[in-house]
């Protein structure tokens, strides 16, 4: 993408009916499980139970809803807590009621203009030169201009463990060239530089502004008192207990938000928060995982918004730890999985299994990829593991995970197929928040499972799970060929080239198995039939702005 061509008034709700090629850019690696068109709105489930109706997933239709009907509060059910607020954290679907992004993407992946008019290069890719829409104040009153977008990708930039800090890698030199225009010199051309402006909130996204004003103000604790320049400011935060937030009055979309409010309150049993939806406990819940979108495609009372897509939830090694720096292994584990039993007891058996990173039919999926994962042969993974214990290894380890329900079901799924093939695995549970920091920090754990996708564009998600010092690499997995193939797909703007060199990256990360597929990805939002005015990405982040309830 060479351009984003401005555009006049307000933006629209990103929606949109492609699919297959549409689900590509990374959504978040958002931790759950384990740790790891029209269906009538509310009015028609699926005819065939075991069929997910997939016509909404970017959202409702405004033609069809009627005329937006201002006030009350909005309860949103999440399955899990926030992190923080702070932008250079992420990992919080909340935050975007709070801010407003930069760009933002269509359903065909590309990044359109938001709280930025435009954003071209006229050199194709080095200097990419980014026009602010007038008139944006935060909601502390601080200006929203082009020193304040400066401040916020340079802390992306130097804060070490920044969610974005990978963004800002190709970046050389910024300048505020008017109050309302920053010019971004880079070090060789990128043509999805745009994107990272576009991303969800939790990918660490260099779209999210924060006012720098508060940032100064709030220091370590900004994270909790965060200020945007979104539709909705912050109140409270009561932790494992719920976060409201607030109209703002002096929003830049005039005429909106419609809500006067919106409560979050993080619901992590599946089970209770499909329960809290379908009896009206909670207006919209944000999750849908397999097990509830079943449930909710066939209740008629219930809208689902979601759609399949790439990437999805995948297990991973830890590369850096025994037993899993042995290939034989990672692939004997593979093979012990049976398809059959996983999608029956996890998903269902509606789950779309998963072998490669994008799912078959998508534009950049690879077939020779596929081909190369390894199939279920219970008896070929016990002689691999049999030859690895021959040759002094010891294959037992530690699987650390969640304490939902549906962590406790799928580890006991993998500890029983494992089982079977000589390997002895110990469950340890534990909350989110006990289990997150570890993965994170990339050393302390021997699996994890996780979920992300779906997501409109192939960049910066591929990049982020699979190249050296990936964001979102805690397998520590590292190939020079697939950074190469990756890097060339990042900086190039023809869409044959971009998909060469994904399916190149796919088939190397197919012969190093790094990962653990699973299924593709499951996120739904979930509502009542009075909610209107959905707007989402595929991969769970909702934007509040148009938002009402009937």
């Amino acid at each position: 993408m060479r351009s984003v061509p401005g555009r006049r008034g307000a933006p629209g709700r990103v929606r949109g009916s492609r699919l297959a090629a549409a689900v590509a850019a990374t959504a978040a690696v958002v931790l759950v499980a384990t740790a790891c068109g029209s269906n009538g709105g509310a009015t028609s489930a699926a005819a065939n139970p075991d069929q997910l109706d997939s016509s909404k997933p970017f959202g409702g239709d405004v033609a069809e809803e009627g005329t937006p009907k201002p006030g009350g509060t909005l309860i949103v059910g999440m399955y899990t807590e926030a992190r923080s607020f702070d932008p250079v954290i992420g990992s919080n679907l909340m935050a975007s009621a709070v801010y407003d992004s930069l760009l933002k993407m269509d359903s065909k992946g590309v990044a359109q203009p938001y709280l930025a008019q435009s954003m071209n290069s006229p050199d194709g890719g080095t200097t990419w030169v980014m026009k602010l829409r007038p008139d944006v104040t935060f909601q502390d009153g601080t200006p929203f201009d082009a020193d304040a977008v400066i401040f916020n990708v340079k802390r992306q930039m130097d804060t070490p463990a920044a969610l974005g800090k990978l963004y800002t890698e190709p970046i050389q030199a910024m300048t505020a060239t008017d109050p309302l225009t920053i010019t971004f010199v880079l070090k060789r051309p990128t043509a999805t530089f745009p994107t990272s402006f576009a991303l969800p909130f939790s990918s660490g996204n260099l779209g999210t502004i924060a006012s720098p004003t508060a940032v100064q103000k709030e220091g370590a604790d900004y994270g909790r008192n965060p200020v945007g320049a979104g539709p909705f400011s912050f109140v409270q935060w009561i932790p494992n207990n719920k976060i409201v937030v607030k109209k703002f009055d002096n929003y830049w979309d005039k005429g909106k938000p419609y809500l006067d409010g919106i409560e979050f309150r993080p619901i992590s049993d599946t089970d209770a928060r499909y329960a809290s939806v379908a009896n009206g406990d909670i207006d919209l819940d944000i999750g849908g995982f397999f097990s509830e979108l079943r449930r909710a495609s066939m209740d008629k009372n219930l809208a689902t918004y979601w759609g399949p897509g790439g990437d999805g939830q995948y297990l991973y090694y830890n590369l850096t730890k025994k037993p899993f720096d042995d290939k034989s292994v990672r692939q004997a584990l593979i093979m012990a999985i049976d398809p059959k039993a996983l999608n029956a007891t996890q998903y269902n058996n509606v789950g779309q299994l998963a072998t490669t990173p994008f799912a078959e039919g998508d534009q950049y999926f690879s077939q020779a990829a596929a081909d190369a994962y390894p199939k279920y042969d219970q008896a070929g993974a016990k002689k691999l593991i049999d030859a690895y214990k021959a040759g002094g290894g010891n294959p037992d380890f530690t699987y650390n995970t969640g304490n939902s329900p549906d962590d406790h079901q799928l580890g006991q799924f993998l500890q029983a197929q494992w089982a079977a093939i000589g390997v002895n695995v110990k469950l340890q549970f534990d909350d989110i928040a006990t289990f997150i920091g570890p993965i994170i920090q990339g050393t302390q754990f021997g699996t994890a499972t996780w979920i992300s996708g779906p997501y409109e564009n192939p960049f910066p998600f591929m990049t982020n799970q699979f190249h050296t010092g990936g964001i979102n690499n805690y397998g520590k997995y590292s190939n020079p060929q697939v950074d190469a193939a990756l890097d060339q797909a990042a900086a190039s703007s023809d869409p044959a080239a971009q998909a060469a060199a994904y399916k190149k990256a796919q088939e190397l990360i197919a012969g190093d198995l790094p990962v653990v597929w699973l299924s593709r990805a499951a996120k739904a939002a979930i509502a009542r039939p009075n909610v209107k005015g959905v707007s989402r990405y595929l991969s769970s982040e909702l934007f509040f702005a148009g938002t009402w309830k009937q």
